[in-house]
């Protein structure tokens, strides 16, 4: 049964200084879904990105969160950036409760809320540590739980794992679409790789042209969470073979 649809984005178009960034953008996100957004560098993800969250008003269209209008209304829906940007003079909690200190809530209740999240994310133990102690992929689960906490609702994550190495890339991957079952959080996330597309999402919207525009969309059948052995799969080939030719 498909899910109530939770973001919409419709006829989207962004200028800078009259030229096209992108344009004519329609998109939806379904509640619990995870998209994939796929395309080269300089096609506009970003800048959608910017449009969807709030930090920028799009020069045409309107985007709606649960039925309501938020264009152009920061601070409803997170947004994960590529690079953790955990604070390196905060411990681990204290990174992960800033949104909800930023909205208000007292210190020790935002303590209380992210702590009872830690092991849901594999960071018991670590509450105490400051970044520069965690790995790469630990940084990255920190962020993720930060960026939970600004919105259960729904969250933008702009290349989130590239930055890994391939192995622990796999762990992370195996560890995201795990804890995205429990947690739910409905997600688009910004990829160049194609693997990584098909292993995460339910649906890949592909972006290309400039100004950048969805191409296609490609809804991924196979019910996940998909483990690592996936990508060995006749079906797994087929969908990037057809990822390949809708990019040309």
């Amino acid at each position: 049964m498909e899910q109530p649809v939770i973001l919409k984005a419709e006829h989207i178009t962004h200028r800078y200084e009259k030229n096209p960034i992108i344009e004519d953008i329609c998109l939806h996100l379904n509640q619990g879904e995870i998209v994939g957004l796929l395309g080269v560098s300089g096609v506009g993800k970003t800048t959608l990105f910017h449009v969807l969250s709030g930090l920028l008003t799009p020069t045409k269209g309107r985007i709606f969160l649960a039925g309501e209008d938020i264009t152009g209304k920061a601070g409803h829906i997170s947004y994960m950036l590529q690079k953790d940007l955990l604070l390196p003079y905060a411990t681990v909690l204290d990174n992960i409760c800033m949104p909800r200190r930023m909205k208000g809530m007292k210190k020790k209740e935002a303590r209380r809320e992210a702590e009872a999240l830690l092991e849901e994310f594999g960071l018991e133990g670590c509450q105490g540590k400051y970044p520069s102690q965690l790995s790469g992929g630990m940084r990255q689960r920190a962020a993720l739980l930060r960026t939970y906490l600004f919105s259960g609702q729904v969250a933008l994550l702009d290349e989130p794992f590239s930055a890994l190495d391939a192995i622990t890339k796999g762990e992370i991957h195996q560890w995201y679409l795990n804890v995205m079952e429990n947690i739910r959080l409905s997600t688009i996330f910004i990829t160049h790789d194609i693997d990584e597309a098909i292993l995460l999402s339910d649906r890949i919207y592909m972006m290309s042209g400039k100004p950048g525009r969805i191409t296609a969309e490609l809804t991924i059948n196979k019910p996940r969470p998909r483990g690592q052995e996936y990508m060995l799969t006749g079906e797994f080939l087929e969908y990037k073979k057809k990822i390949l030719e809708l990019l040309k």
